[in-house]
Formats: C-alpha cells, sequence, structure tokens
C-alpha cells in the first residue's frame, strides 16, 4: 500500500510590530499610510519628541493638543518623549533609549521613519537602534522629492507650515498652507518637501485620517532664526 504524503502547509507569518517615529507633519503622515498598506507590518502607535517646557512638538512647533487630536483621527496611541530645551545629545539619546527599551517590552520589531535623502540622518538613526533588536525603516527613502510632493497632494495630504528657516524662506510663508501654489513659489534650491529643514509642516488631514484637524493660524513670531506660526 502506498501512502501520500501530505503537503506541508507553511506557518503562517504574523506582521511585524511597528512605531511610526511620527513629528506631526506631511513626511511622517505619508510614511505611515505607506507603511500601514505593507501586511507584513503592523502598526501600533506613534513615537514623538515634545520640547516640554513649550509642551509643543520638537522643532515642528505643534501644540501637544493638536498632536493628541491627529493620533486620535488616525486612531492610534502617541507616546511622548520629553525633552528639555535646550537638550544634549547624552540626554537625546537615554530618553531614546529608554522609549525603544519600553517598544522592545511591547512587542515592537520596527521603527519607521519618514527620512527622504539625507544619508548622515538616516545613518544616525540605523546606529542608534544597532542591536536594540529595532529595525529602522523607511518608506520614502530615495524618492524625487518633487515626484513625491506632487503624489502627496494627490493622495489628500493637507499641511500647513509651521515653521520656517529665515535664511532660506521669507516668514511670510509660515501658516501658509503647503500646496501646489506654495510649491511654485518656493525659491531656487529649496526642496518642495523641506527635507534640509527649510520648512516644517503640521498635517490636519490625509489618507488614514478618521476626519480632518481644524485649526485656524495664531501669531507669529520670530525665535533663533526660525519664524513659527502658533496652530490654534
Amino acid at each position: 500500500m502506498t501512502t501520500q504524503t501530505q503537503p506541508r502547509t507553511q506557518p503562517r507569518t504574523k506582521p511585524r510590530k511597528a512605531l511610526m517615529s511620527w513629528s506631526s507633519g506631511k513626511d511622517s503622515a505619508y510614511a505611515l499610510h505607506l507603511a500601514r498598506a505593507n501586511p507584513k507590518l503592523e502598526i501600533i502607535g506613534l513615537l514623538t519628541t515634545i520640547n516640554a517646557s513649550a509642551d509643543r512638538v520638537a522643532m515642528h512647533g505643534v501644540r501637544h493638543e493638536l498632536l493628541r487630536r491627529q493620533a486620535a483621527s488616525l486612531g492610534l496611541p502617541v507616546q511622548v518623549i520629553e525633552l528639555p530645551h535646550p537638550c544634549s545629545n547624552e540626554i537625546y539619546e537615554q530618553r531614546m533609549g529608554a522609549a525603544v527599551e519600553r517598544a522592545r517590552e511591547l512587542g515592537v520589531e520596527v521603527m519607521i521613519f519618514g527620512d527622504l535623502f539625507l544619508a548622515d540622518i538616516r545613518a544616525y538613526r540605523e546606529q542608534q537602534l544597532a542591536g536594540t533588536g529595532l529595525e529602522p525603516v523607511f518608506p520614502l527613502w530615495g524618492a524625487d522629492t518633487r515626484e513625491l510632493a506632487e503624489q502627496m497632494l494627490r493622495a489628500g495630504v493637507v499641511a500647513t507650515l509651521t515653521c520656517v528657516d529665515l535664511a532660506k524662506l521669507p516668514i511670510e510663508l509660515v501658516g501658509r498652507r503647503w500646496d501646489a501654489s506654495l510649491l511654485r513659489e518656493l525659491p531656487e534650491g529649496v526642496d518642495p518637501c523641506g527635507e534640509r529643514g527649510e520648512f516644517h509642516t503640521f498635517v490636519s488631514d490625509g489618507p488614514g485620517f478618521a476626519e480632518p484637524i481644524s485649526h485656524q493660524r495664531g501669531e507669529v513670531v520670530e525665535r533663533d532664526g526660525f519664524g513659527f506660526a502658533d496652530l490654534l
């Protein structure tokens, strides 16, 4: 009597748990959108650094309350890392290390970043996560930023400039909506996604948002060579 060998069934592989390094801006939002479409990843939350003295998202100047509303609309919890201002590199690395350890306890294996092309920034992130068990993933890496900007706008990303580098852009642009009209006004040499720090944004709507986040522009201030718009 011959016996038939039953085909082996492949074990089902669960998606890897991931955290999104969340800046509150458009690149983070679009990187999150792409990551959520990846069946191999399960995004379980956002990770954001906050200027503790101002209670705002570091560098972007976005109020903590607006950050919480973003997280609620995206349906994700947000883990906040409070940083003093000014913050030494030692303190930054200590607090990030503690956040990574908490992520590991939750079973996180991947950290997602919205970086585009700055090799030194990517190398720093890879160095910081080396040996931690968390793999850095960069969904937007290497994309042509002009094409990427247009792709984001077509996808429905709605963003407002919250901070501009006054050495590269006039203060009149802070508080403006990041749209096709603004892209046409950017001076030559300014990246359309602001990847070199020319500007930072706050995303109020886009793919993955359950509802848009209403806000209005408040006071515009100049500080340390940057212009900031307070979104209320």
